[in-house]
């Protein structure tokens, strides 16, 4: 089984953000088809399996597929996990979170406990085998890749590959929704982080003091990118989830903003 960046799978049997004043504005409309996920209810816990990685070395908390970088600076420590095809919905899931609990193995399950995780990373498929044997992240199966630190708060390590029951559940986040912009010249690309409620991201749009409203695409993960003359002007930002909530952001980034650097704007309720 492959995992996007260079954990392995175990089975048995940058900046300081600069903080501003943004607007909070929520849609009273249902999400637009296009906005609209096939994520489980917030209530309805389903069924799938675990494995772990171990993190050996301090790099492992570094890069996934959903682009967040170092995760603990971006805020997510260890409380991660990986996701197969079936679920990983290619990368609009990246931020969302999730409830694990450990069922119907009562000699590794760890009794009343569950662990909430955010989704950072993608768990390829791998057709050298079978779904059944080894081929974990192949499609249809629905599968979790936990650090082994999070496995070991609902499951004795022995467990190995889990059945265990999850549902989406809203994030809550410390501070603000993260902006980090990259790029060269006319291309922007803005990595979006920290987003509490859904935590999932379906639509970006970015303003400078001399445009209008410009829609971001999606690059990879939550990296959102445009390519247009954006310099020597404050940033504003309108960030939508799939429940179709919106946050308005405006000035997140001064007129002198650079690249590398990362602005907070207000966070979402939940």
């Amino acid at each position: 089984m492959l995992l996007t960046t260079f954990f392995f799978v175990f089975t048995l049997s940058s900046t300081t953000p600069t903080k501003v004043t943004s607007h909070y504005s929520s849609s009273s409309s249902e999400p637009s088809p296009s906005q609209q996920t096939s994520s489980p209810s917030f209530s309805e816990w389903r069924s799938a399996r675990a494995t772990y990685y171990a993190a050996i070395d301090p790099r492992d908390t570094v890069g996934g597929a959903c682009g967040y970088g170092d995760l603990n600076k971006a805020g997510y420590g260890m409380a991660t996990v990986g996701l197969s095809e079936a679920l990983f919905e290619r990368g609009q899931i990246c931020g969302a979170c999730f409830e694990l609990r450990c069922v119907d193995d009562l000699r590794w399950c760890i009794p009343g406990t569950s662990i909430i995780v955010t989704a950072t990373n993608f768990c390829a498929p791998n057709y050298a085998f079978t779904s059944e044997e080894g081929g974990h992240c192949n499609p249809p199966n629905k599968h979790f890749v936990l650090p082994i630190d999070a496995f070991e708060k609902i499951a004795i390590w022995k467990a190995g590959n889990m059945p265990l029951q999850y549902r989406r559940i809203k994030c809550r986040r410390e501070g603000g929704v993260r902006f980090t912009v990259t790029g060269s010249g006319i291309f922007i690309s803005v990595l979006i982080s920290n987003v509490a409620g859904h935590g999932d991201i379906v639509a970006v749009k970015v303003k400078g003091s001399r445009t209008g409203w410009l829609s971001m695409g999606r690059n990879w993960g939550q990296n959102w990118h445009i390519n247009a003359l954006l310099q020597n002007q404050p940033l504003s930002f309108e960030v939508t989830t799939s429940d179709g909530k919106t946050v308005t952001a405006y000035n997140v980034a001064p007129k002198d903003w650079s690249f590398g650097q990362t602005f907070e704007g207000k966070q979402f309720d939940y």
